[in-house]
């Protein structure tokens, strides 16, 4: 029988912006004080795991936190950025409900950026990655909207269905299986 991997996303940590709640999509943003912390909390639930393989994104936000949570030879995946929020990038979601008060990203997109469609493929190339590496147990750290949509389309969702997964900053996941179903198997640790 094949081995089923299980997923492990880490969220990074707490940036200004996650912090007041702008979009943060390809902008490379440091960690605050707060998000080192959290990252270096998040080690504690990691380290009774072995990786097999641990994948970050490559913006700082996210190899900040791969290296404080005790994986500092993490290898880069371009596919793991966040959603290019284009127009948006750098504006609360709530801004934009001035002007539009049924905004939802996942139903409205952004414009000059990424469709929903396309953040999907990414994680979708992702999905096989894992499915089909042969390894147990594998780390992937990186961003919000983009580990709901990894989420969503490791349970064989649409990707809108990643509104309803809500990971908190440098908080972990992971997804494996009740028997062959795509299953969360831990939310939020």
């Amino acid at each position: 029988m094949t081995p089923r991997p299980q997923l492990w996303i880490l969220r990074h940590g707490e940036t200004e912006w996650s912090k007041s709640g702008q979009y943060t999509g390809l902008t490379d943003l440091p960690l605050t004080v707060e998000g080192e912390q959290q990252a270096v909390e998040a080690r504690k639930v990691l380290d009774q795991v072995d990786f097999d393989l641990v994948l970050t994104s490559p913006l700082r936000r996210a190899r900040r936190t791969a290296e404080l949570a005790g994986f500092p030879d993490a290898q880069h995946e371009p596919l793991a950025v966040e959603w290019n929020y284009g127009d948006y990038e750098g504006i609360s979601s709530d801004l934009i409900r001035k002007d539009n008060p049924d905004y939802l990203i996942w139903t409205h997109g952004v414009p000059n950026g990424e469709t929903l469609d396309e953040v999907a493929a990414r994680a979708d190339k992702i999905v096989a990655r894992v499915l089909e590496s042969g390894l147990d147990n594998v780390l992937i750290v990186a961003h919000g909207h983009f580990s709901r949509i990894l989420t969503a389309r490791w349970l064989e969702l649409a990707p809108t269905e990643g509104r309803h997964f809500i990971l908190g900053t440098a908080k972990v996941c992971t997804l494996g299986w009740d028997k062959k179903t795509p299953a969360i198997v831990r939310w939020g640790l």
